[in-house]
C-alpha cells in the first residue's frame, strides 16, 4: 500500500541527538511518498500534517538528498533512508494503527523512536479531538508528553493502559526484547506489563534472528548496596561478565530515575539461552530490581526499513 507519511520539520529542534545532516536538513521543505508495504492499514484518519518534510531526514552519506517518490525499481540503492526517517515511519504507523477514538489511555515508552509517536500522537489529537490520556515510563517520557501539549496521567489513577507504545534495543523473532539502554526498563515494564496491548517501534537496526546479533548485553537495574554481589553471583550461576554502567556526563555510575544503578550483562555469546529462564534467574536474585529482558511481552512491533517501508511482526513471529 502506497501512503503519503509526513513529519513536520518544526519538531525535530528538540530532538537533540539527532544527526548533524539531519539538523541542517529539518528546515528545509519538500514532500516524499514513501512505500509501506503490508503495514499501515487505512485508518480513515488524515494524514494531512504528518511530516511534511519526511524527506529532509532521507539524507546519503555524503549528505545530499533523495527522494522515494515511487515503489524502487529492482536493483535500485534506497540506502538513503536514513535512521531517523525508519523511526520516523515506525512510530507513525504505530500510532496510525492502535490509536482510535475508543482509546483512552496511552503508555508513552522511553528513547529515540518513541519522539516520533508522541508527535504523531499530539497530531491527531489536534486534528480529530482525540480523548487520551498518556503514561509516562521516564523522566524524559513525561516531558515529552508535556511539550506536545497532551494530558499526564500515572498508573495510580488510570489503574490500566489501552496501548503502551515503546522502542527497543534488540527484538529477536519471537518478539523477545532487550530494552534499558536508557536506563529505564523497570518503569517501561511495569507500563507494558498492565497494558492490554504493547506495540514495539523500531529502525532495521533492532530486528534480529536471535538476540546478540545487535545487541550484546542485558541491562539490569540494581539496588545500590547489592551491585557487587549481583555481579559476582551473575558470573557465577549464568557466566559472561557484568560491568557497572558509568555515566558519561557526570562522575560516577548512572543513576536511574527510581534512585539505583545498572548493571551490563554480557552474556555468552556461544551459549544458547532460553531467555525467559534466564530472565527469571536474574530477576530471583537479591538486590535486582528489574531486567531488561521482556519475554513473551510484546503483541506486535513494526521495523521502520531501509527502503522507506514499514515491516511489522507479531509475537511469534507471524
Amino acid at each position: 500500500m502506497l501512503q503519503n507519511l509526513f513529519i513536520p520539520a518544526r519538531s525535530l529542534a528538540s530532538v537533540a541527538y539527532h544527526s548533524t545532516s539531519v539538523r541542517q536538513a529539518a528546515g528545509q521543505l519538500c514532500i516524499v511518498q514513501l512505500l509501506t508495504s503490508r503495514t499501515l492499514q487505512t485508518t480513515g484518519h488524515s494524514h494531512s500534517t504528518l511530516a511534511r518534510h519526511l524527506a529532509s531526514l532521507a539524507t546519503t552519506q555524503s549528505g545530499s538528498r533523495s527522494f522515494l517518490t515511487s515503489p524502487p525499481a529492482p536493483g535500485h540503492n534506497t540506502s538513503a533512508m536514513s535512521v531517523e526517517a525508519a523511526k520516523a515511519l515506525a512510530g507513525a504507523a504505530a500510532v496510525n494503527n492502535h490509536v482510535n477514538a475508543a482509546t483512552k489511555v496511552v503508555g508513552i515508552g522511553s528513547g529515540s523512536t518513541i519522539v516520533y509517536a508522541v508527535q504523531r500522537l499530539a497530531e491527531r489529537v489536534k486534528e480529530e479531538g482525540l480523548e487520551v490520556r498518556c503514561v509516562p515510563t521516564s523522566f524524559q517520557a513525561r516531558q515529552l508528553i508535556l511539550q506536545h501539549g497532551l494530558v499526564l496521567g500515572d498508573l495510580e489513577i488510570e489503574g490500566r493502559i489501552d496501548v503502551t507504545i515503546d522502542g527497543c534495543d534488540e527484538a529477536d523473532r519471537d518478539l523477545t526484547l532487550i530494552k534499558g539502554g536508557g536506563g529505564c526498563q523497570t518503569q517501561e515494564k511495569i507500563v507494558a506489563e498492565y497494558s492490554d496491548t504493547f506495540i514495539v517501534i523500531a529502525d532495521y537496526r533492532k530486528d534480529s534472528v536471535k538476540l546478540g546479533q545487535a545487541w550484546k548485553y542485558i541491562p539490569i537495574e540494581v539496588v545500590p548496596m547489592a551491585y557487587r554481589p549481583v555481579m559476582a553471583r551473575l558470573g557465577d550461576q549464568l557466566g559472561g561478565r557484568a560491568e557497572l554502567r558509568m555515566a558519561k556526563a557526570k562522575a560516577g555510575p548512572v543513576v536511574t530515575d527510581n534512585g539505583n544503578l545498572i548493571v551490563d550483562w554480557y552474556w555468552d555469546q556461544g551459549r544458547e539461552m532460553n531467555w525467559r529462564e534466564v530472565n527469571t534467574i536474574i530477576q530471583c536474585m537479591a538486590g535486582v530490581v528489574e531486567t531488561g529482558l521482556f519475554v513473551g511481552m510484546a503483541d506486535k512491533a513494526y521495523f521502520g526499513m531501509e527502503d522507506g517501508s514499514v515491516m511489522d511482526r507479531c509475537r511469534g513471529g507471524q
